[in-house]
């Protein structure tokens, strides 16, 4: 699902024209993102938690040539957490469906 379909899909079960839900969905991703930016965790109640984790710094290689290391340095990323509504409903997934 894309950002557009999901707007789509509000619109209609809302029955809003489809630029003003487009406008609350990115002003939602952008808080969002601003708030992770500026180092703050975000929980959305049953749905889960998006957090900053800094990835420590660790040696790689190139597949192409594996007598060379690389240092790969320690960076923050993105970490999402699902809550526990979410994760029941996952549970409940075949596993087979996703192969």
């Amino acid at each position: 699902m894309t950002k557009r379909d999901l707007v789509v899909k509000i619109a209609k079960e809302v029955d809003l024209i489809q630029s003003d839900v487009a406008k609350v969905v990115q002003k939602t991703l952008d808080y969002i993102a601003d708030e992770l930016v500026n180092g703050n965790t975000i929980e959305l109640r049953n749905f889960g938690v998006f957090e900053i984790k800094v990835r420590k710094s660790r040696k790689g290689r190139n597949p192409n040539q594996p007598q060379n290391e690389v240092i790969i340095p320690e960076r923050a990323v993105v970490k999402f957490r699902a809550g526990k509504e979410l994760k029941e409903e996952v549970e409940k997934l075949n596993p087979k469906r996703f192969q």
